[in-house]
């Protein structure tokens, strides 16, 4: 599972089967958006009453940078009380994927016409103890905090003073910080780097 994912199960029985199915569905939202930052999907079924059926609730929230939140409801109306539980999911998952799928066709759009999300910019600073580290990006002269959880394909520890990485910009709690770190260039490890990658 390359997206995180955060599943809850409420009045539902937690079982192999639906897991592996929402397991099946995230991968295929990864395949059509490389860079969605998680993804967290709520499986409920508020009350149970055997005239009416069985209804269920399905919500599905994805993050995408740079600062898209996009979420899907799905809950068993009168005419589809009986539609069994994996049916739900699907047509969740199938409203999500034409959410995300209209998302990234804007954004290729929007950078096919010069309007780009990316950011580049070049490690300068690293604290590998306490996994973050700072980018100055190529636009500007500002160091842009980041942490080892948004560096993309768990590549942190591939980072040294001098790599060119793409990024989104994003607000922070203390100010600008990037998501979605991606590795552009590799820059040679030179002793004086590895120094400064181990300290702090």
């Amino acid at each position: 599972m390359n997206v995180p994912l955060e599943l809850v199960f409420r009045g539902v029985e937690r079982t192999e089967g639906v897991e592996n199915l929402i397991n099946e569905r995230v991968e295929k939202l990864h395949r059509m958006c490389k860079y969605i930052n998680s993804v967290r999907v709520a499986v409920e079924k508020p009350q149970t009453h055997q005239e009416i059926g069985n209804p269920f609730r399905i919500r599905i929230e994805m993050r995408v940078p740079p600062g898209h939140d996009l979420v899907v409801r799905r809950e068993s109306s009168e005419g589809d009380m009986h539609d069994p539980l994996g049916m739900m999911i699907r047509l969740a998952f199938d409203a999500g994927e034409r959410q995300l799928r209209k998302l990234v066709g804007k954004q290729r759009y929007d950078t096919k016409n010069h309007i780009d999300p990316w950011s580049v910019g070049t490690v300068v600073k690293l604290f590998g103890k306490e996994d973050y580290g700072f980018i100055k990006a190529a636009a500007g002269d500002r160091d842009i905090y980041f942490h080892k959880h948004s560096v993309l394909n768990g590549e942190f520890e591939k980072l040294v003073i001098g790599t060119v990485v793409r990024f989104f910009e994003e607000s922070g709690e203390e100010g600008p910080q990037a998501s979605t770190v991606h590795i552009l260039e590799k820059a040679p490890m030179a002793q004086n780097e590895i120094s400064a990658r181990i300290a702090g």
